[in-house]
């Protein structure tokens, strides 16, 4: 028998929010504390469900996240802020004895001499290397368990455990037809995720896995018009760097494996001038201070600081977002036979007047919130389990789509020319 679940969110930003409205429909908990840096943030999370507590946080610090799970007695830490505060909360999270789980991972470096043909230090790394300690306190860290890393790597261990008998390509696919308009009904631009992390996957040396070994290429390369369902419809994408190309190999054989986003001229536009002033960087400047001297700040904090919180464009937002995987390789029918050549992509597809009307938030970061209160349920009934720091592919995939649709967001198959 183990220990009612007692999870603290690190996190009360859009996604941190989106998993505490979803949380609050399920019974697999005891108690979750929303915690946030900013008080007033983490109240208005934790105000909508009698079983939910606000505290404050210092996410850069671990012993401050050390000290908060031990006060409420935390049996998992659900890490909802920006990856450049994972290792902090990973390891104060290890501190205390809790179990941990997250939506993007420990953050890379690029190969200092060949940037977009070797890789530095990878994705995860850093949580990866300290994998034997998890496993051997028992304790599990399941790691890259929001949408994009999360679903399209519980979608790669399906494909291989019961659609393909030899698997080519993983190709993570993502787009959105979403479009955000002003007051007065003008489409304006504000990105629906976290700009500091768009900023940080989307500049950074995309990886791709090819025949038994990781490499990188340019930014923005290898660009390819993907037809998404639901009516979404053709939309470019890119090579971007993300976690799946560095979780997927690790427990899946595949020959290659990718991840390409939907970005749209105009971001990737804005995104190379960011990249060309120097607004990307995350060292900070010394700037002129509004009432005299100088004050240090850090531009991409600036960018991120300008932009709508993503938090809040959901009611001048319309449109949907799908996130899913391209599969190319040898099928299998149900007895596990090769069947000939085979291309499929599983996809998930939220309409943002849905996610509004039935949570109150946008569709990028309900979907993204979904997930992780979907394996939260899954540990908590014994389902799932496991140690040391593991990624979606290590668990069986059919448990965890099953309760996705049993949430009310279904998933869905889409057979390609092969």
């Amino acid at each position: 028998m183990t220990d009612p679940m007692r999870i603290l969110l690190v996190g009360a930003g859009g996604v941190g929010s989106a998993f505490a409205a979803i949380a609050a429909r399920r019974d697999f908990f005891e108690a979750v504390v929303v915690a946030d840096y900013d008080p007033a943030r983490a109240e208005k999370a934790a105000a909508q469900d009698g079983r939910y507590v606000a505290a404050q946080v210092d996410a850069s610090s671990v012993e401050s996240v050390t000290a908060l799970c031990r006060e409420h007695r935390i049996t998992h830490v659900m890490n909802a802020v920006d990856p450049v505060f994972n290792m902090p909360v990973f390891e104060g999270a290890f501190a205390a004895g809790a179990d941990y789980l997250d939506m993007a991972m420990s953050l890379s470096t690029p190969h200092p001499e060949a940037p977009y043909e070797k890789t530095g230090v990878k994705l995860g790394d850093h949580q990866f290397e300290a994998a034997p300690a998890w496993g051997e306190a028992g304790r599990l860290a399941l790691v890259g368990i929001g949408v994009e890393p999360g679903l399209s790597d519980v979608f790669a261990r399906y494909a291989a455990d019961h659609l393909f008998s030899e698997i080519d390509e993983l190709g993570t696919r993502d787009g959105a037809n979403l479009v955000v308009t002003d007051d007065d009904g003008n489409e304006i631009f504000a990105p629906s995720f976290s700009m500091w992390t768009t900023i940080e996957e989307c500049l950074n040396p995309p990886v791709i896995w090819q025949d038994g070994e990781w490499h990188t290429t340019e930014p923005f390369s290898e660009p390819e018009v993907f037809d998404f369902p639901e009516g979404i419809g053709p939309v470019e994408c890119v090579n971007v760097e993300h976690e799946e190309v560095l979780l997927m190999p690790r427990w899946v054989d595949c020959k290659r494996a990718t991840f390409k986003y939907g970005l749209g001229d105009e971001f990737i536009g804005i995104l190379k001038v960011l990249h060309t002033l120097g607004l990307d960087r995350t060292e900070k400047v010394r700037v002129k201070a509004a009432s005299g001297g100088h004050c240090e700040v850090s531009p991409r904090d600036v960018v991120a600081a300008v932009l709508p919180d993503p938090a809040t464009v959901g009611p001048r937002m319309k449109g949907k977002t799908c996130a899913g995987l391209w599969v190319t390789g040898t099928g299998k029918d149900g007895e596990g036979n090769p069947t000939g050549p085979r291309s499929t992509y599983l996809y998930h597809v939220v309409d943002n007047e849905w996610s509004m009307q039935e949570y109150g938030h946008q569709c990028v970061v309900w979907q993204t919130a979904i997930n992780p209160v979907v394996a939260l349920e899954l540990l908590a009934t014994g389902t799932w389990s496991g140690t040391g720091v593991l990624g979606p592919e290590a668990f069986d995939a059919v448990p965890f789509l099953e309760l996705l649709t049993a949430y009310g967001s279904p998933w869905g198959i889409k057979e390609l020319d092969a």
